[in-house]
């Protein structure tokens, strides 16, 4: 397990070198007190391991900003890839002093060694002509969490957590491309508003044995007619990068419990699910990073489905 004495860890995102795999992760003190304070403080972890489940932390890749700038009151999460040429790219969501979480934009930093990140500020923000913006006239600008894949024919994707109207459970999956990774084109969401969903938080999509899935979080608190404690992580079948998300059909992979699932391509050609650990017994909030678990498709195709964990983490 990933946990930190001193700090709280929540949202990851994953990249493998060939040797290690790094885990980039929020974190912020605990000496907060209040872990809901830990959005308005957080940065950007760094660790690595052999395995999955042993790992030697590392410096702090990223902290807000100097004054002014995109990310100046905290960073938040993100994903990270590598170019042709050998090049580390990671793209995070930063927050600003002046409008706090009413604003989200998405900047990005580039690497040769995942361990030194030189930042070039904001990449990428909502389009007000497909997504709900400040300049609208919507009360908050939600575009966060990106991912970002390429496909077959080398154009890369990014996925955002985005808003689409004024109406409760108008989350959808934002889009944009891009040829570079630097210059991205902003373009309508890959889904509708389902009414279920308030938004997608942290969605991943990749190839797990064969098939696309795409994976996004949202708990019962932004499920406006679902039952309490009916959220979690969620993972719908896709047709590739860029493809349309069928949010309405996703089904159910976590409890409550867990919250920002990955699966993990293995180099021996398995997959592992990761997530960090959400919430306790008493419904107060945990934290940390759990070990990785054996997750592979539904028998009927739907989605995904967890092999070893325990039942309370079970969808």
């Amino acid at each position: 397990m990933l946990d930190l004495a001193d700090h709280w860890v929540w949202d990851f995102w994953l990249a493998d070198d060939g040797v290690d795999y790094h885990a980039f992760f929020l974190q912020a003190p605990r000496s907060l007190g209040d872990p809901e304070l830990r959005h308005a403080n957080a940065s950007i972890g760094h660790a690595v391991s052999s395995d999955l489940s042993s790992w030697t932390v590392l410096p702090t890749v990223i902290a807000p900003g100097p004054a002014g700038s995109f990310d100046d009151l905290s960073t938040w999460t993100g994903s990270v890839v590598r170019d042709r040429a050998g090049r580390w790219w990671l793209f995070h969501t930063g927050i600003t002093q002046e409008l706090g979480f009413r604003l989200q934009r998405i900047g990005m930093g580039t690497s040769d060694d995942l361990r030194h990140w030189y930042g070039d500020g904001v990449v990428c923000t909502a389009d007000p002509r497909f997504y709900d913006t400040l300049s609208g006239g919507q009360p908050e600008e939600h575009w966060r969490d990106p991912w970002v894949v390429q496909d077959e024919r080398g154009l890369w994707h990014m996925y955002v957590t985005a808003r689409a109207g004024e109406q409760p459970g108008s989350g959808v999956v934002g889009h944009a491309t891009s040829g570079d990774l630097r210059s991205w084109t902003v373009l309508p969401p890959l889904s509708r508003p389902t009414g279920r969903f308030d938004w997608l938080e942290v969605i991943s999509v990749l190839e797990v044995e064969g098939r696309w899935v795409a994976l996004f979080s949202c708990l019962a608190d932004h499920m406006p007619h679902d039952e309490p404690g009916s959220g979690g992580i969620w993972s719908v079948p896709v047709d590739g990068p860029g493809a349309h998300v069928d949010v309405a059909g996703a089904v159910r992979l976590t409890s409550e419990d867990l919250y920002v699932g990955k699966v993990v391509a293995l180099r021996d050609g398995g997959y592992r699910f990761l997530a960090f650990e959400n919430r306790g017994p008493d419904g107060s909030f945990v934290g940390g990073i759990i070990d990785p678990l054996l997750v592979t498709w539904r028998a009927d195709g739907a989605g995904l489905e967890l092999v070893d964990a325990p039942s309370g983490w079970k969808g």
